[in-house]
């Protein structure tokens, strides 16, 4: 089943053209992770998932509904420095503003939804901080919070964006488990990464993007190192295809 469908997408902002000519489809079951420079687009192309930009051309689809009216089946986790961490709540607090649009915005929480966060809490390793004051967390607590409020909406789609900056090793390891069993239950999974290396073998899937997408599959198949010299505009002798196992 189609979770995800981008198509023809181009996004304009102050007047650059940030992206061209954009699809991709993701089905239930696949972790995509979504590979480029800086620059490239990438959280632009999340944001247009999200439905928080306009195309100037093309359209996104969730499950066949417009991107805009499908949000309460979309789980986001932003970059860790999006968030305020120096507001006054505690983890459960945070996590159960990842249920917000479907509890209201002036209604009060109900066991479902203590259960969603509960759940969610449980599935990040963070029940036992459940209490504990966001602002007294280290990175790596802040980032699986970040995970646990995406995934207490039980979502059907989860968008990462550059969800393993600044963690050490066993927390990435952990993340990236999580996020590989995620798909598998029911749901799509799309993450930006600068972490190649870990998304050639933890991925199922890899899409090389550049303002539009110039290469896409499983990554034992994206073996050229063409599409990779043009995605991140380097030589044939880079050191970053000789870390692949592609230079030639």
């Amino acid at each position: 089943m189609t979770t995800l469908a981008v198509d023809g997408l181009d996004v304009h902002l102050g007047g650059r053209r940030v992206l061209h000519d954009v699809n991709l489809s993701i089905g239930t079951g696949e972790f995509v992770g979504l590979v480029g420079p800086n620059g490239a687009g990438k959280t632009t192309l999340l944001r247009s998932v999200l439905g928080l930009l306009r195309p100037a051309a093309g359209t996104v689809s969730i499950e066949g509904e417009r991107a805009a009216n499908a949000r309460s089946k979309v789980g986001y986790v932003p970059q860790r420095h999006e968030f305020a961490w120096d507001f006054p709540i505690t983890v459960e607090e945070t996590v159960m503003t990842g249920r917000t649009r479907r509890i209201g915005w002036l209604r009060r929480p109900g066991i479902a939804d203590y259960d969603a966060v509960l759940d969610a809490l449980d599935r990040v390793r963070m029940t036992h901080l459940a209490r504990r004051p966001v602002g007294e967390l280290s990175g790596g607590q802040r980032q699986r919070v970040l995970v646990a409020r995406a995934l207490a909406l039980n979502p059907r789609l989860l968008l990462l964006d550059e969800p393993f900056s600044g963690l050490d090793m066993p927390t990435q390891e952990m993340l990236f488990e999580l996020f590989a069993d995620l798909a598998t239950e029911d749901r799509a999974v799309l993450m930006t990464t600068h972490d190649l290396v870990g998304a050639m073998h933890g991925c199922s899937r890899l899409c090389l993007i550049n303002r539009t997408i110039i290469a896409d599959g499983h990554p034992s198949t994206l073996t050229d190192p063409e599409p990779w010299m043009r995605t991140f505009s380097v030589k044939a002798t880079n050191p970053l295809l000789a870390t692949l196992g592609m230079a030639n």
